[in-house]
């Protein structure tokens, strides 16, 4: 039964909605729009100026329209006064394709015709700084293995415990809170869901840590590799498929093929072999900034290992791959970053699975091997791209991966992302400057 969002204020005492989407570049958009003007808005929507965000529209676009999704409504636990809802884009009554969040849409659909639901969980980790953003904001977090560190934990102990309280009312099941990698990252669990959910989650996840690290005097950062030296943001998902019974279709115990000995089925196997045929293109989409191939690209860091892959491989329970397969049932994968989009990251792996589980796809050879001091032998594994610019070449030139994220969508990011990284290059950097100005 779909949620009156009339009803849902009255009863809960909410003053203002906030319909949020998200752009093509991950920006989170919203209006404000009080309770009484909600009962229309369910229906029409909140406008807006596309080409006022990362969109790829112009000033003559008439106005797109951001219909809530009353499924999606969260009131926010830090002002209740006013409740967050999930919107859908559409223009003229027609959805807008490249809108990220009826990318995913599509992809679901596409999934479930297949008689498929995936199921999601991501591991949005994210570093505390000062509020200026140029260090970390606890100068005792100075540790050269901080992983886990009990004392670094409870010195945020306040901004964690509030971000998690939030989360046990929300109902999100969180079930583990720790001090991450790197002096001044953290992470927190909870648990997996229906893919949509989870976008939806993960993007108001992102909106509750910034909220809740301001309120503290701290500011919040998911950027890939923020700090030199030290660990990046990783957002790991961690993946599995369920058939329309409601049976984990990558779950077995015949210990066949080249997955069964780790509890993965063959369809688990051919949805793994799609992400690996996928996956240098996939990363224009799970590693979409100049920064993110400083975190899949990195030098050892200070903690002794990056934790992020350079190579397209899988393994079974190693976390120097690409692809590790834990237990029955799910495999993680370790490619996506703290700048993923929500609602692309969960579209681009449902894509790349469901042509590997068209195609049943192989996925390839299993490497057992620390990566990270052995990787070197191996010589017929894909390498991820270098940069930003070589990712998006490999985007393009994956017609199949393209097409299946849909054309509009996927000319507008191709658009946009080569805009960025032209902006890029063309900056005059302060390394620039101290190598070359005497040559």
């Amino acid at each position: 039964m779909t949620t009156d969002l009339a009803e849902f204020a009255a009863e809960r005492g909410v003053k203002y909605f906030m319909i949020s989407f998200t752009d093509l570049f991950g920006g989170q958009r919203a209006k404000l729009v009080p309770a009484q003007a909600i009962a229309e808005m369910q229906v029409e929507g909140a406008g807006f100026a596309g080409f006022a965000t990362w969109l790829d529209m112009t000033p003559a676009h008439p106005d797109m329209l951001a219909v809530p999704d009353p499924a999606s409504v969260i009131q926010i636990p830090w002002k209740q006064e006013v409740a967050w809802v999930a919107a859908n884009c559409t223009i003229e009554g027609e959805e807008v394709a490249q809108a990220p969040r009826n990318v995913l849409r599509r992809q679901i659909k596409e999934a479930a015709a297949l008689g498929f639901n995936v199921k999601t969980g991501v591991e949005a980790e994210y570093f505390l700084l000062t509020p200026d953003g140029t260090a970390i904001s606890d100068p005792m977090d100075t540790a050269e293995k901080p992983c886990y560190d009990q004392q670094a934990v409870m010195r945020r102990y306040d901004v964690v415990r509030e971000i998690c309280d939030y989360m046990l009312d929300l109902g999100w099941g969180p079930y583990q809170n720790d001090h991450e990698d790197a002096n001044g990252q953290f992470e927190m669990n909870w648990d997996f869901a229906d893919a949509l959910v989870t976008a939806d989650r993960h993007s108001f996840f992102k909106f509750m840590v910034k909220s809740v690290s301001e309120a503290h005097g701290f500011r919040a950062t998911f950027m890939p590799k923020p700090v030199e030296g030290l660990t990046g943001n990783g957002c790991h998902a961690h993946i599995s498929v369920w058939d329309k019974d409601g049976n984990n279709a990558f779950a077995t115990d015949n210990g066949t093929g080249p997955t069964g000995e780790l509890g993965l089925s063959e369809q688990g196997a051919h949805f793994l072999g799609g992400i690996m045929k996928h996956a240098t293109a996939m990363a224009a989409i799970t590693n979409p900034t100049v920064n993110s191939y400083k975190r899949i690209n990195a030098p050892r860091t200070v903690s002794g290992a990056t934790w992020a892959p350079n190579t397209v491989t899988w393994s079974g329970n190693n976390r120097t791959h690409m692809v590790r397969v834990p237990g029955p049932g799910r495999f993680e994968l370790r490619l996506p970053d703290g700048a993923a989009n929500p609602y692309l990251l969960q579209a681009v792996v449902i894509a790349a699975g469901m042509s590997g589980l068209r195609s049943k796809a192989d996925p390839g050879k299993r490497y057992d091997i620390d990566m990270y001091a052995e990787g070197h032998t191996v010589e017929d594994a894909p390498k991820l791209p270098l940069n930003l610019l070589d990712a998006l070449r490999a985007y393009e030139a994956d017609a199949e991966l393209t097409a299946t994220m849909g054309a509009d969508f996927s000319r507008a990011f191709l658009k946009l992302k080569r805009q960025e990284w032209d902006s890029f290059v063309s900056h005059f950097s302060r390394w620039e400057r101290e190598h070359t100005l005497d040559i």
